[in-house]
Formats: structure tokens, sequence, C-alpha cells
């Protein structure tokens, strides 16, 4: 009998979780050889491993604790990774050397997974004077491009997928420029960014006061608080970003405010990290601890969820001393304080299967008791491990207890703390879990509510052809097992169909007994009034948040409805034959080469190089409409010919897959070359690479594949239009469906499962 809930469950497992050679051999025969990996290398570290080891194994086992992804495929495995997923780099100095060692450290910590948060509110601004040199500063944004270039190098030589989060502060004079940044689409492209909000810009806000942009003690700018919380607002409404970060909160609120500051957050914003801060991230699923689900006395299991969160906080423990880091600082920083984030996942589901719909008051009310009960069980669990194996160094016992967050813990709770002391700083945390949801059975992510009853996922056979099979969320799937074809309930709400301070109310409820932070997006309406979007961040900011993030669907972020969540019928309402109304087919298989195409070549002189490059852009007719099916690139430099080879066929095989090819244009735009671009055409290129995405582009515009320069895909005749009515979501860069929606903060794609956040 197979441990999984749902093929995809499996297949994620396959992918991205199981022990293989370097040849693709499993070693992992099967999910329970995972479950006994993690938990053997986790209770190496112990004085009795075998004693904890089967300890561990059956809080892994049929998906209770969900160990973040990071764990679960590198603990045991002997690889040179860490098992930490987040972290926050070194304060950048004000100074070109320091600013480059930072990149340096940046580029070691992606190269062995780690997401990284960055804030740049230290670099002076730009048309600052630079004393010595006789120029003015280029400004943090020109430093941002450099590290973006830099995530780009590091994700082309095969690394994991980077994620990055940049931060500023609203008083910093490029604040404005900050804001706007991601309204050119090319640029940024590797950064999620957030504006660092203080009570005093809070204060002035709702004032309509005056506020001042300073940096090093001189007034830059002096503007009205209200017009930059709308510039923000205005941003977010149109471009999903940038986020808010309640920075002097999260400061105010966090336990170790008394020997750290923080400036930053891992790129999904569920961990405010200081300087080489790192943490590690594990959730407990919800949904496999529901007694007697859909019955009247349907409940959580309070016991087994005590019992089990005090195993996890002693297997995330664990993982301190097991894990291997970037970089020396970050070691010292993890060891000194020991912070550990567990979180939940689940929650939406558990909520189902006890009768409450989500966003309402009775479930923020059973948030708050059940999320109390995993802060007190996980800080209990801490001071056994301080009385067993030592508190963490920096533990003050007067200072740490004077903290916002424990203000109110329960008093035999900070009695315990006083006594013996506690094991970790900082013990929870909601991080997203897109990935392990599916893993553990399709269950709802994090504490969001449930994205989609049901939708259609396009698989990869190995043969490869592609195959379509029905994904379920874990709480219908029940109800199916236990009510066959009876209705759902009105109380199965999804994220679509949420108000939007329904969210709110849910984050608040969490964010109390959440001594870390939450990743968490609130799905907007597209046709919200602006003024009705503020107010979400307002009551964000009213209710105890730390920050906010949302997403609102229009033609810039695209759609997030995709074809189950566009129907009015429940799954097992659906139509037999898999098809819904919107719904939009694209070609699985690469297209077969003509024996001749219409093409057009394009001569590219690179300044300072003495042979010119020759791209030959080829095109096929479908449905009478030209699409480019092929590139080809020639030059006499010889230095040239491996990557341009490289090149075209990389570019030609994206081509011949059809969909939205938009996205490889953007790419190569934003290429920066660390020696230096070229002006060409009165406008600075600032590589030969994105040089040549720029004739792709022309040359796109020119067949009537685009619209214009920048304006991505003006139609695709690789696509049958089944029936009109449902919007496409924007094209995802892996595979190149129409299916990246927003979850947690971030772009994740329904159908082969990419994400930008890694």
């Amino acid at each position: 009998m197979s441990r999984f809930a749902a093929p995809i469950a499996e297949q994620i497992w396959d992918m991205k979780y199981r022990f293989k050679a370097q040849d693709g051999t499993a070693i992992d025969g099967s999910v329970e050889d995972t479950w006994r990996r993690i938990a053997r290398a986790i209770a190496s570290v112990e004085t009795d491993p075998a004693k904890w080891e089967e300890k561990f194994y059956h809080a892994l086992e049929d998906f209770k604790y969900l160990p973040a992804g990071r764990i679960t495929a590198g603990a045991g495995t002997g690889r040179a990774v860490t098992l930490f997923n987040c972290f926050v780099m070194g304060t950048i100095p004000d100074n070109m050397g320091g600013i480059f060692d930072g990149l340096k450290e940046a580029a070691l910590t992606m190269q062995q997974g780690g997401g990284i948060g960055y804030d740049f509110s230290t670099i002076r601004p730009r048309g600052a004077e630079v004393k010595g040199v006789a120029a003015d500063a280029s400004g943090p944004l020109s430093f941002m491009d450099v590290w973006d270039a830099m995530c780009r190098t590091i994700m082309s030589a095969g690394s994991r997928r980077g994620a990055m989060m940049a931060t500023m502060r609203c008083d910093h004079p490029d604040i404005e420029a900050f804001i706007e940044a991601k309204k050119d689409p090319a640029r940024l492209r590797m950064f999620n960014l957030s504006v660092l909000v203080t009570d005093p810009f809070m204060a002035a806000v709702k004032a309509d006061g005056p506020w001042e942009l300073v940096f090093d003690g001189r007034v830059y700018k002096t503007l009205q608080a209200r017009d930059l919380w709308n510039k923000i607002m205005r941003n977010t409404f149109d471009f999903a970003e940038p986020g808010v970060i309640f920075i002097d909160r999260i400061n105010t609120m966090n336990n170790l405010s008394y020997c750290e500051t923080i400036a930053a957050t891992n790129p999904c914003g569920e961990q405010p990290l200081p300087p080489y801060g790192a943490c590690l991230l594990g959730s407990i699923n919800m949904a496999a601890l529901v007694k007697n689900a859909f019955a009247a006395n349907a409940a959580l299991d309070l016991e087994a969820l005590d019992d089990l969160v005090r195993t996890a906080v002693r297997m995330m423990d664990n993982v301190v001393d097991a894990s291997r880091f970037p970089l020396p600082q970050q070691e010292a920083e993890a060891r000194a304080k020991r912070r550990i984030g567990l979180g939940v996942t689940g929650l939406a589901d558990a909520l189902l299967m006890v009768g409450a719909r989500y966003g309402s008051v009775e479930a923020a009310t059973i948030t708050d008791t059940w999320m109390h009960a995993i802060a007190r069980a996980s800080y209990l669990a801490s001071v056994d491990l301080a009385r067993e194996k030592g508190a963490f160094p920096l533990f003050d016992a007067d200072k740490f207890l004077a903290s916002g967050s424990l203000a109110h813990m329960d008093a035999d709770v900070k009695d315990a703390i006083r006594t013996h002391g506690i094991r970790n700083a900082l013990l929870t945390s909601i991080a997203p879990t897109g990935t392990i949801s599916l893993y553990a059975g399709n269950v709802s992510s994090g504490i969001e509510p449930v994205f989609a009853y049901a939708y259609t996922r396009k698989v990869l056979q190995k043969d490869g052809s592609r195959t379509e099979e029905e994904v379920v969320d874990y709480a219908v799937r029940l109800w199916r097992e236990k009510m066959g074809d009876a209705p759902l309930p009105e109380h199965f709400v999804n994220a679509q169909t949420l108000p939007p301070l329904d969210h709110v109310r849910m984050q608040a409820a969490a964010q109390k007994w959440v001594d870390s932070s939450i990743s968490k997006t609130i799905n907007c309406p597209e046709d919200i009034s602006f003024e009705d979007f503020k107010e979400v961040y307002m009551a964000a900011w009213d209710q105890g948040c730390k920050g906010c993030t949302t997403y609102r669907p229009n033609d810039v972020t695209g759609s997030v409805l995709s074809v189950s969540e566009a129907s009015d019928k429940t799954p097992s309402e659906a139509p037999a034959n898999g098809q819904q109304d919107g719904e939009v087919i694209y070609l699985s298989e690469p297209l077969d080469r003509p024996a001749a195409l219409e093409g057009a070549t394009y001569k590219l002189k690179w300044p300072g190089s003495e042979h010119a490059l020759y791209i030959t852009i080829n095109d096929i007719i479908i449905s009478g409409h030209r699409r480019p099916f092929e590139v080809f690139i020639n030059s006499k430099n010889m230095e040239h010919f491996a990557w341009t080879v490289a090149l075209t066929r990389m570019v030609s095989a994206v081509f011949r897959r059809g969909g939205d090819i938009s996205f490889v244009v953007e790419e190569l735009k934003a290429v920066f070359d660390p020696r230096g671009g070229a002006w060409m055409e009165g406008k600075y290129i600032p590589s030969i690479l994105a040089a040549i995405g720029g004739v792709i582009e022309r040359h796109l515009i020119e067949i009537g594949f685009i619209e214009g320069e920048g304006m991505g895909l003006k139609s695709d005749p690789h696509a049958e239009v089944v029936a009109i009515g449902a919007p496409r979501g924007k094209s995802c860069s892996s595979c190149g469906s129409f299916e990246m929606r927003m979850i947690e903060g971030c772009m994740t794609c329904a159908s082969c499962g990419y994400s930008k956040c890694g």
C-alpha cells in the first residue's frame, strides 16, 4: 500500500526529495527509506542516536512533520549542501571594496542553495558625492543590478534556482526609484522587493504629515508621507511589488532585540534575520492531526500536536549542529542563537475538516488556539533541551523575557525560561510550503486558504510526452471518500472568493503566536478599488501583522485563475472529458522543421570587437501567422564559438516548444557584463548578450509576434483556443505554460512546479 495520497505526491518525492546517485540511480528505494535517512542523520548528533532515530522516524511517518525541502533532500546524503533554508547577508558597507566582498559572499551562499536577503539602505544614494574620486555615487539600485546578474550567473552554472530579497528603508533618498524599479519587466528579476516601513512613517501617513528622505544625516528631500505611501500602494496594486515590512514592529517583538538589529528578511519574508543570520524551517501538518474529520465531533488532536511539536523542535535543534554552512560567519551566528522556524501547513484543510470557514471570526479564534498550543509546546520543549544540553550562548533571562513577543506568553512558560533557560532564541515561523504540501498529499499550503479544490496538471513522462492528471485538495479528497458525491458544504471557500480582509484576519490571528514572521499572500480581486486595496495594508498594520504581501491579477501581473478555479462547479461536477470553459491547449511536442523556412539575417557590431556577429532568425508559418522557429549566430571570432553555439541551440529549442517565448528576450536583455556595456544607437546596452536579445526583440516586432519593445507577446498562433473566457496567467519560464500564480509571496507554476523562490 503506497504511503502517497496522490500521484503528484509521489512525483514530487521522486523529483525533489528522493536520494539518487549522480547517474540518476535511486538510492532511496521508497519514501520510508527517505524518512529513515533523514531521521538517522538528524539523530546522529545525539548521545543515544538509536533511541532518537525511531522517535524522529515516527514524526516523519505519514507526513505528520515536514522538514523543509533543503533538509528532506540533503540530510544524510553526504553532499556539500546546507540544510538551512534562508540567510540574510552581512551589512553592506558604503564602499566599493566592501560592496564586492558582499557580492562574493552572496555568490558562495547561493551556490550551496541558500536564499538570501539584503538591506541596500546602507549604500549612499544616487548623485551623492564620492570623496577622493571626483565622482557621484551611482546609488544602491545600480549595485542591485550587479547582484541580479550574479544570481543569473549562479543559476546558469547549474545550481539551484536563486532567490533574493532586497529591502530599503522608507527614509532612504532613493526609495522612490526602488519602489518603481519593477516597472521595467526586465530589471531585477531575481529579486523580491520590500520597503522597510517604520513606526514614525506610519504615524506620518495617518496624520498626512511631511516625511524626510535622509542619508548620513543629510536631508535630501522632504515630501508628504501619504504621497510616498500612495506610491508604494500604486506600484503594488499594478505590479504586485514592492511588499511592505513593518520593520520597527519586527525589532520590538524580536526575542533578541537586546543583541541584534534586523534590517532584512529572507526571500519570502517569514524570517526577519540579523546580518549573517540563518534559519531552518519545518512544518507541522495540521490536516494529519484532525480526528473524526467532517463529523460533528471533529477536532484537532491537541495531545498528539503537543508530542509532535516537541519532537520537531528537538529535530530542528539537532540540524543546527548537523548542517554545513556556506560561510563561517553564518555558522557562528546560527550556533550563538540557535533560532529555528517551526510552522504549520494544511491549516485551511484542518479548518475545513472541523467545519470552520477560513477567514471567519470562528476560524480566527480556532487558529489562535492552535497556534498558541504550538507556541507553548515549542517553548517548553526548548526549555527541556536547555536543561539537557544548555541554553543558547547569548541567552540573558531578564532581557529575553522583556522582549515584545514574550509579553503574552503563559506565566508558567516564562517561569520555566527564567529558571532553566531556553535552547533556541526564536522557535516559530510560517514558511511557504508549496512543494512539501504537494508531497504531503496536496494539503493546503502554510496558513493560506485552499487555492483550488482541483486543477489539471501537465506531467512530463519519461518518454518526453505530457499527460494530464487531476490534482485534488487533500480535504476535498477526504470528503469524497467519506461522503461520496454529496456537494461540498458552504464553508469550503478558496483564495479567489475570500474577501481580502478575511485574509488579514487569519494572518493576524496566527502572528500573535509566531515569534518570527509569516509568508502569506492576500489575494485581491482584479476589480478592487485602489482605496479598498490600500485599506488591506492599513488593516494589516492596525491588526499587528509584521508585513503584508498582496496579489491582484491584472494585465501586468497575469491572472491567478486557472481552468478549475474559473468554474463554479465542484470537482465532482466537472465534465468527464476534463475540458472546461476558457481552457487553452498548447502543443506539448516540439515542432518538426520544414524543408525550407523564411527568415532574416542581422549584423551586430559590438564596440571594441574586431569581428561582427551575424544573427539569422528563421520563422515558421502557423495558421497564417509567423512565429520564430530557430536562431543561428555566426562570427569569425573563435572566442565566441562555444557560447554562441550553446546559445543558438538553447534559444532554438525554446522557440520550437511554442507558447509565449517573449521571456527569452527579457532574459537576454537583462544580462549585465561586469566588464562594462556599450552605447549603441543612443542606448546603453549592458552586454553583448543583451544586444542579441535586442536583435531578437526587433525581429519579433517586425513579424508581428510581439506588439513593441518591452510589450511582450502579441498573439500566439501556437495556441488552439477551445473557448474564450478565462484569463491566462503569466507564462512560466521553465515550461512555457500560462499557469503562474502568486502563492505565499512567490510566483509558482501549477503545471511544472517551478517557483521563482526556488
